[in-house]
C-alpha cells in the first residue's frame, strides 16, 4: 500500500485523512502538537533552517493547501488534504461533547472574542476561554505581558489549545511554551481561522474549496494578498520543480497510516 507521507522542502509531511487527525487526537496519552502546512509555511521553511527543525518537531503535519496536495501526489503518495479550519471547528465540536475546555489563544483584539462567541453559539455546551497574547517576536519570544497571560491560561487547563498568531510566530511560540500546558491535549496553530469564524472574513464557497480554487475566492475578495498568493500558486510549484530536478525531495518509506 502506498504511504501518505512525503517530504517537502526538508519537512516530513503526514498527509493524514481529518477522521485519522481527531483518531489520534482521542487515543494520545500526551499533549499532541498539530502543525497545519500550506505552500506559504514550506516556503518560509525551505529559506529558515531554525523554522524548518521547528516544523519537523510537532507530532503531525497535515495537507493544508491543494499545491502541496498535489505534490505528494505526484511524488507517489496518497496524501489527503485536511485545512487547518475544519480541523479546528471538529476540535471544538469534540470538545463540545467530551466536556472539555478550548483555548483561543492569539489573535485580533474583537476577533478572538467574536469567534469564540459564534463557537458557543453553535455549541451551547462548549467551554470556551480566550486570551490575548503579548508582542512576539518572528521566533515567538514573548514579552512579559506574554508571560502573563502563558500563566493565566495555565491555570485555566484547558484540553484544546487553539493558537492564532500566524507563520511562524505560532510554531515558534508553541514549540517554545507546549510544557507549559500539561492538561493540554492538542495544540494547533491556526493562523486565520478565527477571522472566518468571526465572519470578519467570509470562507469560498464549498465546490471552489473543493476543486482548489479558494486562492481565487480569497484574490478576488482581499487584493491585498496578492503577494501571498503569489508565493502559493507561482514560487511554491517552481521552487518544488527546481529542488526536484536537483534531488531535494525523497519519499518516506511506508507507515502504519498507509
Amino acid at each position: 500500500m502506498t504511504s501518505s507521507s512525503f517530504e517537502c522542502f526538508g519537512v516530513r509531511v503526514d498527509g493524514l485523512r481529518l477522521e485519522d487527525v481527531i483518531k489520534r487526537v482521542a487515543e494520545a496519552t500526551r499533549t499532541l502538537w498539530i502543525v497545519t502546512l500550506n505552500p506559504e509555511i514550506l516556503l518560509e521553511a525551505r529559506r529558515n533552517i531554525a523554522y524548518r527543525d521547528v516544523l519537523n518537531r510537532a507530532d503531525m503535519r497535515i495537507v493544508d493547501g491543494v499545491g502541496l496536495l498535489a505534490f505528494g501526489r505526484l511524488r507517489g503518495s496518497r496524501p489527503e488534504r485536511t485545512t487547518g479550519v475544519d480541523l479546528a471547528q471538529a476540535l471544538v465540536e469534540r470538545a463540545a461533547s467530551q466536556g472539555q475546555t478550548v483555548a483561543f489563544v492569539g489573535g485580533e483584539k474583537g476577533i478572538r472574542e467574536k469567534a469564540l462567541a459564534h463557537q458557543t453559539k453553535r455549541f451551547p455546551t462548549l467551554k470556551g476561554i480566550q486570551t490575548p497574547t503579548g508582542t512576539i517576536s518572528l521566533t515567538g519570544q514573548g514579552d512579559e505581558q506574554d508571560d502573563e497571560a502563558r500563566h493565566r491560561l495555565s491555570l485555566l487547563a484547558p484540553e484544546v489549545i487553539l493558537v492564532a498568531l500566524g507563520h511562524p510566530k505560532q510554531e515558534f511560540w508553541i514549540s517554545r511554551h507546549i510544557n507549559e500546558f500539561p492538561t493540554a491535549k492538542v495544540i494547533v496553530g491556526i493562523g486565520g481561522t478565527f477571522d472566518y469564524w468571526s465572519g470578519a472574513v467570509p470562507r469560498a464557497p464549498r465546490w471552489m474549496r473543493t476543486i482548489g480554487l479558494e486562492w481565487l475566492f480569497r484574490l478576488i475578495r482581499e487584493p491585498k494578498r496578492f503577494k501571498r498568493i503569489v508565493n502559493a500558486v507561482v514560487l511554491f510549484p517552481v521552487l518544488v520543480m527546481v529542488d526536484a530536478v536537483r534531488g531535494r525531495h525523497r519519499s518516506i518509506p511506508m507507515d502504519i497510516t498507509s
